[in-house]
Formats: structure tokens, C-alpha cells, sequence
């Protein structure tokens, strides 16, 4: 089995961030978005990857060639330029040359805590023609939803539908042989003018094909606006467990919390779960629970719990900040008294002085 990731899009539900990094790479529990999937891919088996790459692919390229997937995980990795995204079938036309085998493709922006590797066994044991994912919803309407005959059989899928036929919603994860390339070539653009997956695997289900599901047992996010953002780093930060490598003067670190080396805690409390980037200093500061910062970055005088801080940031008189996601380089201090309880999600390399 081969794997195709997606690393394309604009990411405009996620900007100010998205203007200056792709939204795969924003961080969660100091880890890009994208790793998650790759390693959910190589842990199912799968050793040769596709990710398909758009407007920022050279800031895709390098961050995952930062790490080494073929010595550290047997994997080789190649890059698929898309151009302008014009859907999720369009992306399979894209790699039709990389597709010769049966693959999953992931959403590089969803993040699945149990992996996929009994999702890929049922796929093969059952012999589909391709498979999807499914997962309980308390708002169908805001995704694609799987109508399941009585004999728990897919009848069709319906995207986004006022009137939903259940709760089962399709996660960004899914198994296709090779015929699906067929499909994405015999369907037309949307009303959106894009090539849809679901009228792909649609055309499947039409022309008698196999088609299967596999219903998601634990939490699945698809990070596609900061609060899910936000969301999948507490989920995340929920399962760590302790490690402390730096240093901590008159400070308390209370409960699970992961501090890297090279990190500096003075006069602060630390309050997990929460992780703290290799050589980061915190000042007279509380880091409150399900905080996330990454590396070389500088807190002193500031409260932050529920947030994300991404690396080499320096917040200084802060205040009080809460559910916030903050890029990148950026320098925030204050001058001045502000009202506390600050919510914040600011780009790269921004600079905020009160």
C-alpha cells in the first residue's frame, strides 16, 4: 500500500497564521499538524508517500525533510505540486503517475488518536474497492454523511445535507484500489468547481463496486479553524506523561508536564499537562494547563493557559492570556495596564505592543 497526504490549500479559515506558513505546519503540542499523518501512514505499513504540495510547497519540503523519515521509519517520501486546489479528486488526477497500487489517502490537516492501522487490516482483509472512515457527529450538517442501509451496506453519501440521514460523518481518511482514479475521471466539478471525493466514491457505489466503512473509535480532528486547533492540543497534551529536562528556580511544576532541555523556569509555575520547547525561559510567569510553547521563546511577567505559543515568540507583560494561538517570531509587550483575559491569534512575525 502506498500513501498520498494532503499538504495543499490556502488555509483561509486559519489566517492571519495561514498568510506567512502552510496550515499542515502549524503546530499542535509543538509537533506539525503533518506529522501526525505521516506517522499514522508508516505505522500502518506503508513506505512510499506522496504528499501533494500547492502555494507553499517549498515551506512544506523543507519542514518535512527537516526530519529523517527513510532512516529513522524505512520511508521514502516525494513531493506532488497541485497548483490551484480544485478538490480532493482533483488531487488523485494530480498523482495519477505515484498511484499504480492500492493507498490511503490522509488529510494532512486531520489528526485521529488511534491511528489507522486496524482501519487499513479491515480494508485488505475485506478485499474493497476502496473504504472510508466514519465517526459519530452531533452536527452532521457540517459534514459529509454516509447513509447506511439496513444491512449496514453504504447507500450514498451526502455532503453537508440540511436534513441529515445520521450521524456518521466521513473523517479526511480514506482506502481506494486503483479504480478510483477511474471515478475521479468520469465525475464532474461541484457547484463549488471542484472534482468532490465523495461524488468519486458516489460513482463507485453506483457502478457496483465495494465499498466499506470502518467507524472511528476514539477523538478525531479535522483542524481547519484555531479553536479546533486549540482543541486537538488539549486532547493531545491529555495523554503526555512527565519529563523534566531543564531547570527551575523557586518555581513549582505541578502535574504532567513535559519540559525540554535547555529550558529556564524562574519564580513561575508551571501547571500541566502542558509542554514547554527546548531552551525556552519563563519568568515570574504561570503556565497554566493545556499550554503548548514552542522552542526558544521568552514568557516573563504572563499568565497563558489554553494556548499555543509557536517557537522563537517572546511575550513580555502579557497580562492574561487565554484560548489563543500566536505564530511564529512575534514579540508582544506591554507598556501600559490592559484589561485582562486576552484572547489572541496572531500571525508570524507580528508585533504587539500595549
Amino acid at each position: 500500500m502506498k500513501g498520498l497526504i494532503l499538504s495543499g490549500g490556502y488555509g483561509t479559515r486559519l489566517r492571519p497564521i495561514t498568510y506567512s506558513q502552510q496550515k499542515q505546519l502549524i503546530p499542535v503540542a509543538n509537533k506539525p499538524i503533518l506529522f501526525y499523518a505521516i506517522e499514522d501512514v508508516i505505522e500502518a505499513g506503508v513506505k512510499e508517500i506522496g504528499i501533494i504540495v500547492g502555494p507553499n510547497k517549498e515551506q512544506v519540503i523543507e519542514t518535512v525533510k527537516s526530519e529523517n523519515w527513510d532512516v529513522d521509519a524505512g520511508a521514502e517520501i516525494e513531493f506532488i505540486y497541485q497548483g490551484e486546489p480544485k478538490g480532493l479528486a482533483h488531487t488523485i488526477l494530480v498523482a495519477e503517475d505515484f498511484l499504480d497500487d492500492e493507498f490511503v489517502m490522509y488529510l494532512g490537516d486531520n489528526i485521529l488518536r488511534e491511528g489507522i492501522v486496524e482501519h487499513a487490516k479491515k480494508f485488505k482483509g475485506n478485499n474493497y474497492d476502496a473504504s472510508i472512515m466514519l465517526t459519530e457527529v452531533e452536527n452532521p450538517q457540517q459534514f459529509g454523511v454516509a447513509d447506511i442501509n439496513e444491512d449496514g451496506t453504504i447507500k450514498r453519501l451526502v455532503e453537508k445535507p440540511k436534513v441529515p440521514p445520521g450521524n456518521l460523518a466521513l473523517v479526511g481518511i480514506y482506502f481506494f484500489k486503483p479504480v478510483i482514479l477511474e471515478a475521479c475521471k468520469h465525475i464532474k466539478p461541484s457547484w463549488r468547481n471542484e472534482l468532490e471525493i465523495t461524488d468519486a466514491i458516489q460513482w463507485l457505489i453506483d457502478n457496483g463496486y465495494e465499498v466499506g466503512w470502518t467507524k472511528v473509535q476514539g477523538w478525531w480532528k479535522d483542524t481547519g479553524k484555531p479553536e479546533d486547533i486549540l482543541e486537538a492540543n488539549r486532547l493531545i497534551l491529555d495523554d503526555i506523561k512527565t519529563k523534566n529536562e531543564g531547570t527551575a528556580e523557586s518555581s513549582k511544576i505541578i502535574g504532567r508536564a513535559i519540559i525540554e532541555k535547555g529550558v529556564e523556569i524562574k519564580n513561575s509555575i508551571v501547571k500541566g499537562p502542558s509542554l514547554i520547547g527546548c531552551d525556552c525561559m519563563i519568568r515570574n510567569s504561570y503556565i497554566g494547563p493545556y499550554t503548548s510553547i514552542g522552542k526558544e521563546c521568552i514568557i516573563e511577567d504572563t499568565e497563558i493557559e489554553d494556548s499555543i505559543v509557536m517557537e522563537k515568540s517572546e511575550i513580555i507583560g502579557g497580562g492574561r492570556i487565554i484560548e489563543s494561538l500566536i505564530g511564529k517570531e512575534v514579540k508582544i509587550k506591554r507598556k501600559s495596564d490592559l484589561p485582562n483575559g486576552r484572547k489572541l491569534i496572531v500571525g508570524d512575525h507580528s508585533e504587539i505592543v500595549g
